[in-house]
This record gives structure tokens, sequence and C-alpha cells, in this order.
């Protein structure tokens, strides 16, 4: 709990308001709005002061970097969640169904498996979302729309496992709201409830289009 006389940070404090705007504008509970505060390349004592502001939903987009920083973090905050929403390889699962809260970034049968056989050998069950690759970009990790309702089907039937959501990245050179509209869609098609899209310079219109995660870095930390 933040005490009476902590200044909140300004950043988040900034977030959070727009947050609440745009909840407003779009007919929308605000506590249907998850913040994922994205720390990647911050350490813990810049990460401190927005916890110690009330924050308690984080991300990371390396398994690595957030082994070096967040076992500690986590001991000292335990109701802390923390989100991977980087891309995920098969070796390192174990360390990621350790450590993490939710993963964002099931994007292959071979990462299914692999978190699955982890969930099951160390008894945790994070929250799982399957990244879409919404504009067919062959550089970027993702499954392709169309093949979104078939991969489900094999993260349900084959790997056991219970995806709770839909996340993505739009291109950098396109709008991005036809790309929310699309997971919005493909997410109501599939039963299910949770969207993770929008960052720092897009969660507004992400929340107008049905976003529940948004993930801000640079708006809440300032620039890497």
């Amino acid at each position: 709990m933040m005490a009476e006389n902590t200044p909140i940070h300004e950043g988040l404090a900034e977030v959070r308001r727009r947050i609440d705007q745009a909840a407003r504008d779009a007919g929308r509970k605000r506590d249907d709005i998850h913040l994922v505060a994205v720390t990647k390349t911050f350490g813990a004592d810049v990460i401190e002061p927005v916890i110690v502001s009330g924050q308690k939903m984080f991300g990371e987009n390396r398994v690595q970097e957030a082994e070096s920083k967040w076992p500690g973090l986590k001991a000292s905050h335990p109701a802390l969640e923390l989100h991977l929403i980087g891309p995920l390889q098969s070796n390192k699962a174990a360390d990621a169904v350790a450590l993490f809260d939710a993963i964002h970034t099931i994007d292959r049968d071979k990462i299914a498996a692999a978190v699955s056989r982890e969930m099951l050998k160390q008894a945790r069950s994070p929250s799982l979302f399957v990244q879409v690759n919404t504009g067919l970009e062959p550089q970027k990790a993702g499954i392709a729309p169309q093949d979104v309702g078939a991969f489900l089907a094999r993260c349900r039937d084959e790997h056991g496992l219970t995806v709770t959501g839909l996340m993505c990245i739009p291109p950098v050179d396109q709008p991005p709201s036809p790309h929310f509209a699309l997971l919005a869609r493909l997410a109501r098609e599939n039963g299910l409830s949770n969207l993770s899209m929008g960052m720092s310079g897009d969660f507004e219109e992400a929340i107008q289009l049905g976003a529940t995660h948004v993930r801000v870095g640079s708006a809440i930390f300032g620039g890497r």
C-alpha cells in the first residue's frame, strides 16, 4: 500500500490518467483494462518508485534480463505480476514458467509443447496468450490470422493448454487500429476474453477497440 506522503511516479500518473480517459471515451469499465508497465533495460532502482506508486503488473521482453532483476523484486513485493511480452525460445521455457505469471508470446507448437511440459513439471499455471502476426510480417513472430483457430485447437487438444487471450504488435509503418480490430474479432470468434495490444504510442486506440492489457514502457519510464 502506498504511504499517504509518497508522491506517485509522474509518468505512471499520466499514463493512468490517459487510460482512465480512454476507458470513459469508449464506455468501458476501467477495471477491465490492465496496465503492463514494460521495464526492459531498466534496473531495479528505476522500477522501485513505480512499485511504490502502486503499480503491480510489469512486463519484460527477455527471460535472461528478467532473471537478473525480478526474483529480488518479487521477493520484496509478493503481490507483483510479471508478464513475458517478448519472444520465447523453447530452451528458456523452464525459466519462463518459473518466473513469469503470464506469457503473451505463445507462437508455435514447439513453444506450446515446451511450456506445457514445464507447467506440469513445476505445477505452475501462468496465463497464456497466443501472439498473432496481424500484418503477416516475415521478420515477426506470431500465428497468421487465418491459422489462429487451428492453432488454438492444437494448444487445447494436443498440448493441454488453456489460452486466455491473443496478443499482437502492429507493423510500425501502418495505422494500428485495423490490426487491433482484427485481433478483437479473432478473440470473439474463438471465445477468448483477453486482448494484449497497445503500447506507448497507441494504447488509447487499443482501449477503444477492446484491449484488456496495454503494454506501456517509455510513456512511464522515459526513453531507453
